[in-house]
């Protein structure tokens, strides 16, 4: 059974739902992945003292992906009580408003390299919470890399590994509708916040199935096209763009990746992709009408027109 965990290591919500989960899959086999989740994105490259973050509203907003419905205050004084009931004592809550950035690539890349990545993030998540250190300080991550068993982890950070591993991660849990830390999901299925170990427990064996994986290719796909749908073109290219290296005459590929380049106004680009369909679908009056319309963003009027008759003849709602 595989259980992602897409959550954000300065969510105290995410430490509190580590231990919760833990409890619930005692007497389980269950393989735990963690995956990233940004609370506070707008949180400096310099960490700042925590007190002196909170004056800024930025930090409501965080707090609000971290505890929907709870203000920031209210969110301290029961986040701190449950923390002590759950066993991390009164020694409790961060010192530093830091960005979490690197330490989710130490994470990420731990799992890439085979290391123990629930060890990984154990360790940051109690710098930040317990230890009171400043969980962006490079040197920091090094220390809990190598207190992991994860000694590599050092250089892969220094070298800038796992930034693009991260930020594809990011998109496809934006892909998947996660919205809040943390949120657990098996097969398909979510479950959001930092839930009880019942929960939690009915929620993993509800979906301890045979499953089968999509394909990767066909993953990706499906989450691209949702982040066009939420209106991130950008995102749905950054996603694409594996699928644009390896099955580059794919229709169904190149159709979103038109669409994609068309709505972020990368007009050059969409001409170009959508003149490759109008060769591999000439009848596709839909591709008639978007490059019709690109060549009209373009300044284009004379070569627009024949695109747009066409999608018209073909479909009366297109003229």
């Amino acid at each position: 059974m595989r259980i992602e965990i897409w959550a954000d290591v300065v969510c105290g919500w995410a430490y509190i739902g580590k231990r919760r989960l833990e409890k619930a899959l005692e007497g389980l086999d269950a393989e735990v992945v963690w995956r990233p989740f940004r609370i506070d994105p707008t949180a400096p490259a310099q960490a700042i003292p925590y007190e002196e973050a909170m004056a800024d509203p930025m930090v409501d907003a965080a707090v609000e992906r971290c505890a929907p419905g709870l203000t920031p205050g209210e969110n301290r004084v029961r986040m701190s009580l449950i923390a002590a009931e759950e066993g991390f004592g009164w020694r409790w809550g961060p010192a530093w408003r830091a960005s979490s950035h690197d330490a989710h690539r130490l994470i990420a890349l731990a799992a890439e390299h085979g290391a123990d990545q629930d060890a990984v993030a154990e360790l940051v998540m109690k710098a930040h919470f317990i230890d009171g250190l400043d969980i962006s300080d490079r040197r920091v991550l090094h220390r809990i890399a190598a207190e992991a068993g994860f000694p590599e982890g050092a250089a892969l950070l220094d070298d800038g590994a796992g930034e693009q591993l991260v930020r594809e991660l990011l998109l496809r849990g934006k892909a998947m509708g996660v919205a809040t830390s943390p949120t657990l999901v098996v097969g398909g299925r979510a479950l959001a916040g930092a839930q009880s170990p019942e929960v939690i427990r009915d929620f993993v064996l509800a979906g301890d199935g045979p499953g089968r994986r999509l394909p990767e290719e066909v993953e990706r796909y499906r989450h691209a096209e949702s982040l066009l749908d939420q209106r991130d073109p950008l995102g749905a290219l950054v996603l694409l763009g594996p699928l644009l290296g390896e099955h580059g005459d794919d229709r169904n590929v190149l159709m979103l990746a038109g669409r994609a380049y068309y709505a972020s106004a990368q007009l050059g680009r969409a001409r170009a992709t959508l003149e490759r369909l109008v060769e591999l679908s000439p009848d596709d009056a839909y591709v008639h009408q978007l490059l019709g319309r690109t060549l009209q963003r373009q300044g284009r009027p004379d070569e627009a027109a024949p695109h747009l008759r066409l999608a018209g003849a073909m479909v009366p709602d297109y003229a």
